[in-house]
């Protein structure tokens, strides 16, 4: 059975979902703060991560950005809140599912076995990105233009692949420097540009007039496949 890690500050709360999930067939690994959830999420990977919004050490929202930008783990918040606003902050920030406290465990179980089913589902073709001649096959690490190789750095092909990930999206500066270098980088937005201009040298035919990566003026990126025949 899957393996789920359980991140609440509410000892008893906490305790109870994990003991009904598991007499359920759930293995769950119960932490109670944003720091060592991280710790968790990285040295044991489970397969879904229940993460409560209101965490000390490390807030559950800015938890869920730093695991979204290393991991796709699926991951279920758990909140008090219960405004639009709030779920809309919590789903984009990398959540795949919101619980809002009070909630049954029947109706948590079922939004658990929901996620899980997707994600299933997503991972079956999820590890091929393919447009027009651009392929990247991200479990084996490999980029290829019309079955030619394609000699991407770690940081180039991880960007090509949020590109294609979100085709037709203008995708930010700033988003991009998160998902790809990370929440807590430190550095000037404007390497974005610079490996943006790598990028477009090794597949684009004429880098100077990208039919791929489109700049938007004054936002950031656009990945077009608009032009494909």
């Amino acid at each position: 059975m899957p393996t789920i890690l359980l991140v609440e500050d509410d000892r008893t709360l906490r305790e109870v979902v994990a003991l009904n999930l598991e007499r359920q067939g759930f293995t769950v690994h119960q932490v109670a703060d944003g720091e060592a959830a991280l710790v968790a999420a990285r040295q044991h990977p489970p397969d879904l991560i229940i993460l409560d919004v209101m965490l000390p050490k490390l807030d559950g929202l800015s938890l869920c950005r730093i695991i979204r930008a290393e991991s796709d783990v699926p991951i279920i918040l758990l909140t008090a809140r219960t405004g639009e606003v709030d779920k809309i902050v919590g789903l984009e920030s990398g959540a795949d599912d919101y619980v809002t406290k009070p909630f049954s465990i029947g109706e948590l179980s079922a939004r658990i076995r929901a996620v899980l089913r997707r994600a299933k589902a997503q991972t079956a073709t999820s590890h091929v990105l393919q447009a027009g001649p651009l392929r990247l096959d991200l479990l084996r690490w490999e980029a290829t233009h019309a079955g030619r190789p394609l000699s991407l750095s770690p940081r180039e092909f991880r960007l090509l692949a949020e590109f294609m990930r979100h085709p037709n999206v203008v995708l930010s500066r700033d988003l991009l420097l998160e998902r790809v270098w990370g929440p807590y980088y430190v550095g000037d937005v404007r390497t974005v540009d610079v490996h943006v201009r790598w990028l477009r040298q090794k597949i684009e035919e004429d880098p100077s007039n990208p039919r791929w990566i489109q700049t938007v003026r004054g936002v950031g990126y656009r990945f077009s496949l608009s032009e494909e025949p």
